[in-house]
């Protein structure tokens, strides 16, 4: 069953929070130790949609099976064209193309939106996360060796890229 793609409504939190609870726990994605819990998720989740950024949902069955958001890469004002996403999947629906339906829903809403470049960096260098933005165009730009500790190892961050719209061909 394909998901269904929505803009997040703040009633998602709790869903959101118990989704991202089980990648901080379990993960590597997400470099937190602690999950968030719902207020924190919410907040987050408010200051993207203030600032007129994306964050969709994914639905299955009425069910939410997973979100993604984009923000501004930096807050300095030449990196306004760029953005970074966040991307997580429901663990029981993992591989079932809930995460390649909101990543391509995600691109498509940052370029509407004028962003010109999109980066993503997988901590842990997870492979499936890896494998999902190198399936929708992007590449890797950079890998950053034991940047992060959790789970008693050292974990790399991968950098990966990929142009929106006409991308760097012409001034925004």
């Amino acid at each position: 069953m394909q998901p269904v793609i929505r803009p997040y409504r703040p009633g998602d939190a709790t869903a959101l929070a118990a989704i991202y609870a089980h990648h901080v726990a379990h993960g590597t994605a997400s470099y937190e130790t602690e999950p968030p819990g719902e207020a924190e998720m919410a907040r987050r989740l408010a200051t993207v949609v203030e600032a007129g950024w994306p964050a969709l949902i994914a639905e299955i069955g009425g069910r939410v099976a997973g979100y993604a958001y984009a923000t501004q890469y930096r807050p300095r004002p030449a990196y306004a064209y760029a953005c970074e996403d966040s991307i997580y999947v429901d663990q029981a629906l993992v591989g079932r193309g809930v995460g390649k339906a909101l990543l391509a829903a995600l691109i498509e809403a940052c370029a509407a939106l004028g962003f010109r470049q999109m980066v993503a960096v997988v901590g842990g260098a997870e492979p499936a996360s890896i494998a999902l933005h190198e399936a929708l165009g992007f590449r890797e730009v950079g890998r950053l060796p034991g940047l992060g500790w959790k789970h008693g190892r050292w974990l790399d961050s991968v950098y990966l890229q990929r142009p929106l719209g006409v991308g760097t061909g012409s001034p925004p």
